[in-house]
């Protein structure tokens, strides 16, 4: 049977079935089925998925589970849990799942277990955050450890600045907090403002980098060596300031952290997934390892209800079939990520790399070239109230119909419950007036079409457990659209590119460069002497 998902007998049936839907209004669905809430919407452990206001039937959704099958779904989802070699660009297993395992379970790379070495890690990261935080571990001076400032990009970044955000906002009075702050960018204003806010003595630096090799890291890391060098007594020893994640130890060691302070990366966990393993030290060091281990936990739950649950009830399936159909078959290009809750700030940034870096592929699993169908869309979004006074407008007016995804938590994470009955009323009237319109205004300019597809997303209330289970949620749609498609969502050669030709132009080598970036390289250049 071909992969091209075009050539599978569904892929026709969903494909007449849009013809049919195109010229409906969400209006007269609703008018039609009395039951259309109840009967598109899904009750699962701490969530509640709402998809009632997507253009979508139950037919369709039979459709596209049909498609799932054609793709071999269950199979490649077993391989994956399992550490089979999907990765086939790079020879790799994808086992970033394993990471949040318990011990007891089995899980064989190229024959050997690697959950007792996962769970040597979490131990290793339980004892140093501890000895952090009760003071035991100390700087140079004898100071007992005050900030912390994680040093990384991407995968490296995002996920742990993520839950550092959510789980700050939803911490208890009593929960020690150590303030943490993070650096990925290279302009030296990004590292500048964080170690303004420091004192070197009380600073401990956790730098994140698989290869050690990335540039903006190492930059920022280096930099954070000849602060410490410049404002800690003349000969100190600086290890006690420095922790590595990084799976390149001799690069480490020449860098000066003490192997002891080192902890793993493993190649079988690809970077924007990696939130999961040492990755996550900064967090452990910041909220407590507990914390940290709950965090794992809930998205072990997830993990669960994904391998488990029936096609048609599970939740990341579901999402992932409504975005295929939302891309494929209806034609839309974007998706705005739209929390209601100040707690996932950064969520919007997690999801855009997290989805469009494994997605974003015009060459499929077989290395062919993709023609005659669409992947990723383009997304983009913005917290709460805030996004309704910037981009709004054009979600309820422009002339692109722009699917969203609506996120809310049912608890309040303050004691200001007025504040979040407002909150979610501007959510449920969002949803509600992309989904109506207005029709009969008194002025044209206050006509809105409506009929624009919405989900969402309920959550009980925002804490450790209730975040990995929604990161993990996101992961798993990613993946299985990454099986409609017929992509490697693991891999990200695009990203190349640009490292490669930067470090030529840094090296002045500009024989590859066209005549712009021949003549933009020269007034840049001019301007720095």
């Amino acid at each position: 049977m071909s992969s091209n998902p075009t050539q599978k007998k569904s892929w026709n049936i969903l494909k007449a079935l849009a013809s049919d839907i195109q010229d409906k209004h969400l209006n007269d669905f609703f008018k039609a089925d009395n039951n259309r809430f109840s009967n598109l919407s899904l009750k699962t452990d701490g969530f509640f998925f709402d998809y009632s206001k997507q253009r979508i039937t139950q037919d369709v959704i039979s459709n596209l589970c049909a498609l799932l099958d054609e793709s071999g779904f269950t199979s490649k989802r077993n391989a994956m849990f399992n550490g089979d070699i999907i990765n086939n660009t790079e020879g790799r297993a994808v086992l970033h799942t394993a990471l949040r395992r318990p011990d007891s379970d089995v899980v064989k790379v190229n024959g050997e277990n690697i959950i007792p070495a996962v769970h040597n890690a979490l131990n290793k990261m339980k004892n140093f955050s501890n000895a952090v935080r009760s003071g035991d571990h100390k700087g140079v001076t004898g100071s007992a450890i005050k900030k912390i400032v994680s040093i990384g990009i991407g995968g490296s970044d995002l996920g742990p600045r993520l839950v550092s955000e959510a789980l700050h906002i939803s911490a208890q009075k009593n929960d020690q907090i150590l303030e943490t702050k993070f650096v990925s960018n290279i302009d030296g204003d990004d590292i500048q403002s964080a170690l303004d806010e420091c004192q070197a003595e009380e600073t401990l630096f956790v730098i994140i980098s698989k290869s050690f090799k990335t540039q903006e890291t190492l930059t920022n890391a280096l930099t954070a060596r000849q602060w410490l060098q410049n404002n800690l007594p003349d000969g100190s020893d600086i290890s006690p300031h420095f922790i590595a994640v990084s799976s390149n130890i001799e690069a480490v060691e020449n860098f000066g952290i003490n192997p002891d302070n080192i902890f793993p990366m493993w190649d079988w966990v690809n970077g924007r997934f990696s939130l999961w393993s040492a990755v996550g030290l900064s967090l452990c060091l910041q909220h407590g390892f507990d914390k940290f281990k709950t965090l794992l936990a809930g998205a072990y739950n997830m993990d669960q209800h994904f391998l488990k649950a029936p096609l048609n009830e599970n939740l990341p399936v579901l999402m992932a079939l409504i975005g295929v159909w939302n891309r494929n078959f209806l034609s839309l290009p974007q998706l705005a990520i739209l929390p209601y809750a100040q707690s996932l700030l950064h969520f919007p940034a997690y999801l855009q790399q997290l989805e469009m870096e494994s997605n974003g592929k015009t060459v499929d699993y077989d290395g062919q070239t993709i023609t005659d169908y669409k992947t990723c869309p383009v997304l983009f979004g913005e917290v709460g109230t805030n996004g309704q006074h910037s981009f709004y407008q054009l979600l309820h007016q422009g002339s692109e119909t722009v699917p969203c995804d609506f996120i809310g938590v049912l608890t309040p994470e303050t004691d200001l419950p007025h504040h979040h009955d407002l909150l979610l009323s501007h959510m449920l009237a969002q949803g509600q007036a992309m989904m109506q319109g207005q029709h009969e205004p008194n002025e044209s300019y206050r006509y809105f079409e409506g009929n624009k597809p919405s989900s969402t997303l309920l959550m009980d209330k925002m804490d450790a457990y209730s975040l990995g289970q929604l990161i993990a949620l996101y992961e798993h749609k990613t993946f299985t659209q990454g099986v409609i498609w017929n992509l490697n969502s693991f891999d990200q050669f695009g990203v190349e590119l640009g490292k490669e030709l930067s470090q030529k132009l840094e090296k002045q080598d500009l024989s590859d460069a066209d005549p712009s970036t021949k003549g933009l390289h020269s007034l840049i250049h001019k301007a720095s002497k």
